[in-house]
């Protein structure tokens, strides 16, 4: 429901078009022309971080790139910003507002200034006031991010057989350290099975590998579904499993930890920073800057500090 490429492709256009009009880099800055170098600076600050064109004292700015942090700190970013971890999150956009649950809670974790993880971990849950088709964020103990949130369970329930929500153990794996998988398109006579599932092509990522989803969905509630077609979820009683590498797992709070506590969870961190700045992954040459992101992520915890790095590099107004 909350989408935000459309926006996104307009705003790297208008990047486009604002530094192709001056055509200069910093290192040209020094023959003569170091306002029109700083506007262009601002500009792009403006539109990657805020959609939108600078405002005058960004313009007037000596050093528009000192302005980062108050420009990661307004309403607009957090805004923009909570539609494109949304639109990261899922394939497509929610049928009702409660659905895209990430958009409702990374907006209360940027604007609060939380911890990047709280998205994953916090004691939230994110569910339909019932006025009107609103959302609220409330606190809640037995919260685990968005993760346990009605309406994103049901959302990806999946369809196993079994009631193995290997639907919701992909979306974990993806929202949190960013893994992609591409399904295989399934035969009309195809067994879907776990049997099935243990065969050919798909045995690698359902059993094999250190994200094996069927291993994964295994600790994580059950989906149960009655004679009227309503849908609950089982909690799952079994003991603890060595999933993701070796970790010793016994459910969906454990599996996130785990998630969290791992080198990929900041590197994707700083990954989705570089995407919402420039449209795009890092490059290869663009290492040494992903690196302080990281570095950086993990003293400070937020998804700002990483957003921070990337905007404040000289590289990025070049």
């Amino acid at each position: 429901m909350m989408r935000g490429r459309t926006m996104l492709v307009a705003a790297v256009i208008a990047v486009a078009a604002a530094m192709a009009a001056g055509g200069r880099t910093a290192g040209a800055a020094g023959d003569g022309d170091v306002q029109a170098f700083r506007e262009r600076c601002a500009t792009r600050l403006s539109i990657s971080l805020l959609g939108k064109g600078a405002n005058e004292a960004l313009l007037a700015s000596a050093d528009p790139q000192s302005g980062v942090d108050a420009l990661l700190e307004s309403g607009d970013f957090v805004e923009r910003f909570a539609r494109f971890a949304n639109a990261e999150f899922n394939r497509d956009p929610g049928k009702n507002s409660a659905e895209d649950a990430s958009y409702h809670l990374a907006k209360h974790v940027v604007k609060n200034g939380k911890p990047w993880s709280d998205l994953f971990l916090g004691p939230y849950k994110v569910d339909a006031t019932g006025e009107n088709g609103a959302v609220q964020v409330t606190e809640d103990a037995a919260g685990l991010g968005y993760f346990r949130s009605q309406p994103w369970l049901l959302r990806y329930a999946g369809n196993e057989l079994a009631g193995l929500k290997i639907a919701t153990a992909y979306r974990i794996l993806n929202n949190v350290v960013g893994l992609q998988l591409m399904a295989t398109t399934n035969a009309p006579d195809a067994d879907v099975s776990a049997t099935g599932r243990q065969a050919g092509s798909c045995t690698g990522c359902h059993f094999q590998n250190w994200y094996a989803l069927d291993h994964v969905a295994s600790v994580l509630s059950k989906k149960v579904t009655n004679d009227k077609g309503e849908v609950s979820f089982k909690p799952y009683e079994g003991g603890a499993k060595d999933l993701l590498g070796g970790k010793s797992i016994a459910d969906d709070k454990q599996v996130v930890q785990a998630l969290v506590e791992s080198e990929n969870f900041s590197f994707q961190a700083c990954r989705l920073s570089f995407k919402y700045l420039y449209g795009r992954p890092e490059n290869q040459c663009e290492g040494p800057v992903l690196d302080r992101c990281i570095t950086a992520f993990k003293a400070t915890k937020t998804i700002q500090s990483a957003m921070a790095v990337i905007a404040k590099d000289p590289g990025f107004c070049q």
